[in-house]
């Protein structure tokens, strides 16, 4: 088990690497002027300048790329054109934002894992919940209803899901707040009341997309030689389904949940401008239309983290349902 915990922290941590590396690359190596994307509209020639030599974008590309390296790890500092001593970990200073990256990403990552982690209970509770249902009783009107929820979830867009919300239960019968963000230790009632409608319109459309999925594939492991075998030797229904089949064929739904969880916490940007909530994806896309390279840079790699994260976290749930996992 620890051999194959290693193989997979190894692998993520070479993952990050290269995304780093070609993060770095696309906004220092090509053939044009990094800092005048970074300091656009308050930088005379001569800041221009002082912020070249304090990033030491003189120096080689590799010394550059080490230096980069050296500030996520322990700190480094930037000099006065950008805010002084910049500690670990340093993404940058933002001059859009007259910031350090990480004090934007300190803001906005809260509001992200707030819209991001009940959502994702929600649909892959619902979406399991309604494909097992499905699997159990296909051809009867259960069946039906599950697939035509699920056609339905996998048909309409976010938006128009959030839209619909908003004018019922906000804008016409006055049941929920305008969404917006509260800290959760501030005020959990409200930090609740303002995500309601983004946890139910991200559950709504992921557990159909679940729903479909562990319908087709706990279908397929009933009719399973094992399966048959666990009925011949007099096992129960609940054993049966939940000690065998569920754990057959929950493995490709946890597959999709680690790429759909990390993929979203990297930044939900339709949830976010829907409902008007300042999470990572509204910031990353304000930092595109600005120009901001190195909270471009942060965002890529903070997503890149949750991705490598959740399909790490994939792989470990993988060794604890199939121990043949761990043998390959």
């Amino acid at each position: 088990m620890l051999r194959f915990l290693l193989k997979r922290a190894l692998s993520a941590v070479l993952t990050l690497l290269t995304v780093s590396v070609l993060t770095f690359g696309m906004f220092f190596a090509l053939p044009r002027d990094p800092v005048s994307g970074m300091c656009p509209k308050n930088c005379d020639p001569q800041r221009l300048e002082r912020v070249r030599q304090e990033l030491g974008l003189r120096d080689p590309l590799v010394d550059q790329y080490a230096n980069y390296l050296k500030g996520i790890v322990v700190g480094r500092d930037l000099g006065g054109a950008q805010g002084g001593r910049c500690d670990a970990p340093c993404l940058g200073w933002s001059y859009v934002n007259n910031e350090a990256v990480t004090d934007t990403l300190a803001r906005v990552l809260p509001v992200t894992l707030s819209i991001v982690v009940p959502a994702a209970i929600g649909w892959l509770l619902l979406g399991v919940g309604l494909g097992m249902l499905s699997a159990l009783r296909p051809g009867t009107w259960w069946d039906r209803a599950a697939i035509g929820f699920t056609l339905t979830g996998a048909s309409v867009p976010l938006y128009v899901v959030g839209a619909v919300l908003l004018l019922v239960f906000v804008y016409t019968l006055h049941w929920l707040p305008v969404p917006a963000y509260t800290p959760l230790t501030t005020d959990p009632l409200r930090w609740a009341g303002g995500l309601v409608l983004a946890w139910c319109s991200l559950a709504f459309l992921y557990s159909a997309i679940y729903a479909r999925l562990f319908r087709a594939q706990l279908l397929e492991t009933l009719s399973e030689d094992f399966v048959r075998t666990a009925r011949a030797k007099g096992l129960s229904n609940t054993r049966v389904y939940g000690k065998h089949a569920l754990r057959a064929a929950i493995t490709p739904v946890v597959t999709v949940a680690g790429v759909d969880v990390g993929a979203a916490l990297g930044g939900t940007v339709i949830t976010e401008t829907t409902f008007g909530l300042p999470g990572l994806g509204r910031a990353a896309v304000d930092a595109v239309r600005a120009g901001d390279l190195p909270m471009i840079m942060a965002t890529v790699l903070v997503a890149a983290v949750f991705v490598v994260l959740a399909n790490l976290l994939v792989d470990l749930l993988y060794a604890a349902i199939d121990p043949r996992v761990r043998l390959g």
